[in-house]
């Protein structure tokens, strides 16, 4: 596939992706049964202040996103569209599903609207052009404090979901639901919808994808890497993922040490063989994707 052609293809996937998660939000509103942390503080200060809950969708998407700004992240054409279109879907979902009152339907409702968030994700996740606002701010967080991913995750949603609840948004099981369930099913839409660059086309055009995607990390905690700092030892090489190389300079406390690192315990020596000295590396699984950086200097 050309490069226009995949570009064109990348656009589209997030486009739809950003519809029917405003759709799916809509769906589990409706439902009644709970939201998920951010949208019961929507909903809390939209029954506050009478705004609509779709445009306080995308208030609350700006305000994230100034908080970029001292966490030095840069966003991408994903992330600006999230903060756009997220919300006018979210509402044009309300203006056009009815509210639910009997539990089946309720029920019905929440889970279509889960099953359908996770595929969104996944939808506009998957063309990696730039992570969500709330997405940013955990891993801007992450990288400026040093803290775990779970760890800067659960502060800020415990902390969206107490003021949402003091406002008056709907926590209920369904919140409970949303957040045992979410992840799980992300991470089986995320692998499949996502899409992966030629690597001439990748080469080529590294610059336009900086510009395209920004600085935050995407999906950050929803994949392997739940802390997003793990690395390992083989051969005297060692692995570590791009955001444990970003601290390990970074941060004089850092685990990690700019010198040679053992890869074993000693072995005897082996006749007329000379020993290989021990080589550290950074294996930037994100940055490869875009630029195909050899492993290997």
């Amino acid at each position: 596939m050309d490069a226009p052609l995949l570009l064109t293809r990348r656009l589209v996937q997030l486009l739809i992706g950003l519809f029917l998660y405003g759709v799916a939000i809509a769906l589990m509103v409706r439902g009644g049964i709970g939201l998920s942390p951010w949208d019961v503080l929507a909903q809390g200060v939209s029954l506050k202040t009478g705004i609509p809950f779709g445009f306080v969708t995308n208030l609350i998407g700006l305000v994230v996103l100034a908080f970029w700004i001292p966490l030095r992240q840069r966003p991408g054409l994903g992330t600006i569209l999230n903060v756009l279109l997220v919300g006018p879907s979210a509402q044009l979902g309300l203006d056009l599903l009815p509210q639910q009152t009997e539990l089946w339907a309720q029920v019905l409702f929440f889970a279509a609207g889960l099953a359908l968030l996770a595929v969104a994700t996944g939808l506009y996740i998957g063309p990696r052009l730039g992570p969500g606002p709330r997405d940013g701010l955990m891993t801007g967080l992450h990288a400026r404090t040093g803290r775990p991913i779970w760890m800067v995750r659960t502060g800020i949603e415990v902390t969206v979901l107490v003021i949402g609840w003091a406002l008056g948004g709907n926590v209920g099981v369904g919140t409970l639901a949303f957040a045992l369930l979410v992840g799980p099913l992300c991470s089986l839409t995320l692998p499949f919808f996502a899409i992966r660059l030629p690597q001439d086309a990748a080469t080529a055009a590294a610059g336009v994808e900086s510009e395209l995607e920004g600085t935050a990390e995407q999906s950050a905690g929803l994949e392997g890497e739940q802390d997003a700092v793990r690395f390992d030892v083989r051969d005297g090489i060692l692995l570590e993922s791009d955001r444990a190389a970003h601290d390990r300079g970074a941060r004089a406390d850092s685990p990690f040490v700019r010198g040679p690192q053992p890869d074993r315990a000693p072995r005897p020596p082996v006749p007329d063989r000379a020993e290989r000295p021990s080589r550290q590396i950074a294996a930037h699984w994100l940055d490869d994707r875009i630029t195909r950086r050899p492993r290997h200097p």
